[in-house]
Formats: structure tokens, sequence, C-alpha cells
């Protein structure tokens, strides 16, 4: 499979280590995800993609804390001196063992499969998975806890609205988010002189091989749903046919100049393409000030890292306690400080906003421009636009990556 994880291309172009996760495709979970689950062939012990409230009963009776969790996460995606996981330490007691063991969703689904198929612990009470076909596979077959939520008071009052009841887990039953990102536009304003606004800028002849698209199956049929007026999460197969047409075309009429994973930053911020598809987090850190990031009008895709537990977790309670912990505003904001992604608490904003307002020099110009950014903090206008992909299973996956993987390899 000649996949290249962006986890690996953003080690590389990274100013610090905080900004080497994300860009990992949920693609793991497409090009590449029939491969995998086809080569996995292990169906594991069943269950159900929804919890109701005899099951969290069933799972949560009896259980207690006992002092200590083992927590599984990806690289950057905490302090380099560990500072939130020592103060929820200090704070509670509970003793946290943090590892950076999650490179991609595929092959992490791969290690823990078994074990939660065998109904056997992992080795790890808490877990950080994209939403996409991993997270999905778990859900289905059981592996995951279901979450009791009046445990969860902080995720109750402080979520944001767009953080609650997603599509990929209804009523957030086995997860709760970490951090987000968005898929948009990006665009160099030295060579486009009109305002970007909408994805059918991506299609139009005016830039013609001066256009960037992701590789991505996800990401980029999801776009060219959208350019089509189409909701990806509600999408069916004719509606992935259209899209695809669509895509075709604009392949083919010379408008693309390369179908792209990590590398486009370098290509937006030189000029090499004029504008193309982008994670608000790259733009946000490693693109050049020419470049601007837009929510088109027609919408763009959130992607979402979610705290989930497994079900055969040793420490369920204490990594329950742990959740519910960083949902706390002041308990969070020293995460967005940090990792410069979109923070499931919106009023970190405001406590970022304070520590600008106190500081001098570059500190402040830093604290003032993460507070202040839509890329980390957007609108209600852009994120009422923003949608998930579309939860696939197997089937639909295969199918799916038949319409569309085609494209950007040019068949």
């Amino acid at each position: 499979m000649n996949y290249i994880d962006p986890a690996f291309l953003r080690g590389l172009t990274q100013p610090r280590s905080a900004r080497s996760r994300r860009d990992v495709l949920r693609l793991t979970g497409a090009a590449g995800a029939g491969v995998f689950l086809a080569a996995c062939g292990v169906e594991g012990q069943g269950g159900k993609g929804n919890a109701d409230r005899d099951d969290v009963r069933a799972f949560w009776s009896g259980k207690a804390g006992n002092g200590s969790l083992n927590w599984a996460n990806w690289p950057g995606y905490m302090q380099d001196d560990r500072a939130t996981v020592k103060a929820f330490e200090k704070e509670t007691g509970i003793e946290v063992t943090y590892k950076e063991v999650i490179q991609e969703m595929g092959p992490w689904f791969g290690k823990i499969q078994a074990p939660l198929a065998a109904g056997q612990p992992i080795g790890f009470d808490l877990m950080v998975m994209t939403n996409g076909i991993q997270l999905e596979k778990c859900r289905q077959l059981g592996y995951l806890a279901p979450l009791d939520h009046s445990k969860l008071p902080n995720f109750a009052a402080n979520a944001g609205a767009r953080f609650k009841n997603p599509s990929y887990d209804p009523g957030n039953a086995f997860t709760i988010p970490y951090e987000s990102g968005i898929t948009g536009i990006a665009y160099n304003t030295k060579y486009v002189k009109d305002e970007i606004t909408s994805i059918a800028q991506l299609f139009d002849r005016r830039y013609e091989g001066r256009v960037g698209m992701m590789g991505d199956s996800q990401e980029l049929g999801s776009f060219g749903m959208l350019a089509l007026g189409i909701d990806p999460e509600k999408s069916v197969k004719a509606d992935w046919e259209r899209a695809a047409a669509k895509l075709r075309g604009q392949r083919d009429g010379g408008i693309v100049r390369k179908y792209y994973t990590q590398d486009y930053v370098d290509a937006v911020s030189k000029g090499d393409v004029w504008l193309t598809m982008a994670w608000s987090g790259d733009v946000y850190s490693l693109t050049s000030p020419d470049v601007k990031f837009v929510v088109p009008e027609e919408g763009g895709t959130i992607w979402t890292d979610n705290l989930c537990i497994p079900k055969t977790a040793e420490n369920p309670v204490d990594a329950l306690a742990l959740m519910n912990w960083l949902y706390v505003p002041a308990n969070n904001a020293p995460l967005t400080e940090f990792i410069n992604y979109m923070p499931p608490v919106p009023a970190t904003r405001r406590i970022l906003a304070a520590k600008a307002a106190k500081a001098a020099g570059e500190e402040k110009e830093d604290l003032t421009r993460l507070s202040t950014s839509p890329l980390i903090f957007p609108a209600e206008t852009d994120l009422a636009r923003l949608r998930h992909y579309r939860r696939l299973d197997q089937a639909e996956e295969a199918e799916y990556q038949k319409i569309f993987e085609p494209i950007s390899k040019g068949a």
C-alpha cells in the first residue's frame, strides 16, 4: 500500500513536536482501509453500536477507582513536560502513565483488536481515536465502554454544542472529544486577488493548474459532495457517484495541479498552488503569512480525536475521572495553548484571552493570535457549516473506495 502517514510528514515540518499529531488522514480509514479490514479477518465478540441505561448500569455497577490509569495518545498531543497530566495527578491523587503509542488508526486497531475480541485488557484504560472506520468498528463490535454521563458533569456543562451528539457517536454514548480540526480552503493572497468563499472556486478554470486537492478519499469525496449541495453525513451511493463525476471533470480539465497528503503546505506557501484543500491546524502553524484559511459557504469537514475507554479497561473509573477533569475550562486551556487545534471547550478562549492581557512581548502576541484565531475558535456561522465524514460500514467502505480512490490515482 503506497500510503504516507501525514503524521510522519508533519513531524518533518513542524516547528515543534506539539504539531506532529493530527494530520493523520483518517484514511488510515480510507486509502488502504479496505485492504486492512480484509486482511484483519477477526470479527470479534460482537456487540451493539448504541448503549442504553441498562448497558451503562451493567458496566459500571460495582466498579471503583483504583488511583491509577494508563493513557494511550498520539505524539504531540500533550506538553513536553506533561504539565496537564501532572496537574491532574496533583489535584486528584490519581497516578497517570501516559504513552504516545498511537501513530495511525489502522495499526492501532490491529494491535488492540485481538485482545478486545477475547475480552482481555490492552494495557490502557483510556485511548484517543479519530472518528472514522476504526472507531466505528470498535463501536459496532462492542469494544468500548458505555460512558456514564452522570460522572461527566463538566462535559455536559462546558462542551460546545457542536461537540455533543455527533453523527459518528449519537449521544456521545462511547466517546467525548479531545481535539478537533477543520478541512477548508487555504489560498495565497499574493496570487489570488479575489476573496475565496466557495468550493466552486476550486473548480474555476481561471485557476487551471493551480488548485490543490487532497488525495484522502474521505476528504476528497466529502468536498465533491459539498460542492453539489450534498451533506456527506447523509449521503448514499448515488451521491458518491455524482460527486466522483464532478471531481473527475475537475481533474481531467487540468484544474488540479496535484492531490496532496501533507505537502500542500509548502506548495501553497510558495505559490506552486494558489488555492487548495487544507487543514486548519496546518494553516495556523505552518504556512506563510500570505496564506488565508476559509470555511467555504457550502461547508467543510470536521474531524475529531476522541477520548474513549476500552471495555476491558482495568481502571475505567479513574479514566472517566480524567475525562471529566479535562472539561474544566481552566484545565483544558493549557492543552489548547500547546496543541493549537480546536478545543471542545469554548470557554478556554476566555481564559487564554485573559492570559494574553496580562502577558508581554512575544508571549502576548502568541496568546492574542491564538485566542482570536478563527482557526482555533471558529465563529458559530462557520461551525454550523461543518460536517462529519459519512459513517461507513465495511461493505460501504469498499464501495466508497471503489468510487473515489481512482480519482486521485488518475484512473
